[in-house]
């Protein structure tokens, strides 16, 4: 297959690099602070020192890059061969938290890679169990997936959860102009640059921010040329309970990367995933996550934003989106690049994502339509849903659980969702319900 800019739509073949550069940038974009952030919590919470904190920070810009890589170009059946951009799961953070402050990070760690180790080899025997998930209740998970990313969209877009000026004047007047750009490009503009409409509506915000004093770049100055990756900043140790929690949580991400690979196939490339890329993408999701431990971070998956991106731009070339893994191994092993994409502010990433993650909505709805609207599907479907996104919304209502039950369910609609759509359709009555 030649070299061509054509390929942008097309699973395979080589797109010219100057091309494919601001198409793999965009995807880096759109997930660069969810990213990092989670790591930035934990090491704040911990009360791990700067320099610590840097080298995490580091790490998980090189792990993501390296796990989108095994994604787009598997090791043996690790990696689904699919445009899946990897990067460090929110799913952990409050367990990581919790986990870190009573026993420490070396604990923690330990968990990580042995968890990991467990969702990998779950991947493996993913025929023997993904039954369990018919196109109903992946329909389900998808769309669940889309409703808890808008909170996520919402918040940045009014500058961040915590900002000293959530909601302010200039968040909303950025937020809305950088959503209106992405709109109006994914419109109006014709070719390659509606693909590039999320990358158009940032650069608009973030010039606008520059002019309106939102963007800090005093912190460039400070940062090293270049820093090798910092290996098993802290010891690995094991604890049975620990791994247990964790092994728990590790259930969640695989089922919000069975969610994400549903969602990416139907909405992007046309088509329901096979078994095979899925328990790939369930492989890639725990082995590499083992070793994202080794370099001292917290598990990583699937990012939802770029599902999203994927289904609004059209682009799925796996060379370009390499193209965007080597920026984020460049951004780890040259901080500089790291630092600069940090000053992205909130406002500007939450006007990109609002669209992207209503895409993944529409997915959901999708997926729905082909499993049917019977009596059958709509119980599923609606309890799911209902009990799912309503009951996570009211945390307090798990207050009499055990404490592992609390950190799986209370804040984890998909989690809820995936287990009660799963349970409803193995005793509903596999004849539609009598209406």
């Amino acid at each position: 297959m030649k070299n061509s800019i054509d390929n942008l739509y097309q699973l395979d073949g080589r797109v010219p690099i100057g091309k494919a550069l601001p198409f793999g940038l965009q995807h880096v974009l759109a997930m660069f602070v969810s990213n990092i952030t989670p790591i930035m919590i934990l090491a704040g919470a911990v009360g791990l020192d700067s320099a610590v904190s840097a080298a995490l920070i580091q790490n998980c810009m090189v792990i993501a890059g390296i796990g989108t890589l095994v994604q787009l170009y598997p090791v043996w059946r690790i990696g689904s061969r699919l445009p899946i951009v990897m990067g460090i799961s929110f799913t952990f953070l409050s367990l990581a938290i919790s986990l870190a402050g009573a026993y420490g990070m070396g604990t923690l760690i330990g968990a990580v890679i042995i968890g990991g180790l467990v969702e990998g080899f779950l991947g493996l025997f993913v025929k023997y169990w993904i039954k369990l998930i018919p196109h109903v209740v992946s329909a389900t998970v998808v769309t669940a997936i889309g409703f808890s990313l808008l909170p996520i969209g919402a918040n940045s877009f009014a500058g961040g959860v915590g900002a000293a000026d959530f909601g302010s004047l200039n968040n909303w007047i950025v937020g809305s102009v950088t959503l209106l750009a992405c709109l109006l490009c994914q419109v109006f503009a014709k070719g390659f640059l509606r693909s590039l409409s999320v990358l158009v509506g940032l650069l608009v915000g973030y010039v606008l921010a520059c002019c309106l004093g939102m963007v800090d770049f005093s912190g460039i100055a400070g940062q090293s040329i270049i820093a090798l990756p910092r290996l098993l900043p802290f010891t690995p140790e094991f604890n049975i309970g620990t791994i247990l929690s964790v092994v728990a949580v590790y259930l969640v991400s695989a089922t919000e990367t069975i969610g994400d690979t549903s969602a990416l196939c139907n909405s992007a490339l046309h088509r329901d995933p096979e078994t095979k890329e899925m328990g790939s993408a369930i492989c890639c999701d725990g082995f590499v996550s083992s070793v994202s431990g080794i370099f001292g971070c917290t598990p990583i998956t699937s990012f939802s934003q770029n599902v999203g991106l994927a289904a609004i731009s059209g682009v799925v070339n796996r060379f370009t989106i390499a193209i965007g893994a080597v920026v984020m191994i460049l951004g780890g092993v040259f901080p500089v690049v790291g630092y600069a994409l940090t000053t992205i502010p909130q406002a500007v990433l939450g006007g990109c994502t609002i669209m992207m993650f209503g895409s993944i909505l529409f997915a959901g709805f999708g997926m729905m339509s082909r499993a049917g609207f019977s009596q059958r599907n709509m119980v599923i479907v609606s309890m799911s849903l209902s009990i799912g996104l309503g009951f996570t919304q009211a945390t307090g209502m798990f207050a009499i659980f055990p404490e592992i039950i609390r950190t799986v369910f209370a804040e984890n609609c998909v989690a809820v969702v995936f287990l009660l759509a799963v349970i409803l359709n193995l005793v509903l009555p596999k004849k539609d319900l009598v209406e």
